[in-house]
């Protein structure tokens, strides 16, 4: 059984349904008999999710691991049945849904943002004055009265 040690993408796209992992030198590395093999993009490099079936859709894709002058090739749909990939993948997806669901309500929102144009308005009303701007102040209270 591998292990995967690491398992970070170095970004990820998504378009069309899909969800493209696109894994980089350091960032993805496995665990045999306690040797750590570090990931090698001379082949595959990228893992394509359904982001409806959260099944992998590129299981043909060969990924390549390297310790020292030792290579070991294997297609995705191997490396899914020999480690515990599937672990990592879900958490990687997981926590990219969670940071894009994460977002203001739309509830409320315009009430927010009057009142941090008044709070803004009004620190400009202040400048103006400590800077003694006569010129600023008045266009300030005539803009006010709009």
């Amino acid at each position: 059984m591998l292990l995967v040690q690491l398992m970070k993408p170095f970004y990820i796209k998504q378009e069309d349904g899909r969800i493209n992992l696109v894994f980089a030198y350091q960032y993805f590395s496995i665990k045999k008999d306690d040797e750590i093999f570090h990931f090698v993009p001379v082949e595959g490099k990228e893992i394509i999710v359904n982001a409806k079936t959260m099944q992998v859709e590129n299981l043909s894709e060969v990924f390549v691991f390297q310790k020292g002058n030792r290579f070991i090739r294997l297609p995705l749909y191997q490396l899914l049945l020999v480690s515990d990939i599937h672990t990592h993948l879900l958490s990687i997806i997981e926590n990219r849904a969670e940071k894009e669901s994460t977002s203001f309500p739309i509830e409320g929102m315009e009430e927010i943002i009057q009142q941090l144009e008044k709070e803004n308005f009004e620190r400009m009303i202040d400048y103006a004055l400590i800077q003694r701007n006569e010129a600023l102040f008045q266009e300030l209270q005539e803009y006010k009265k709009l």
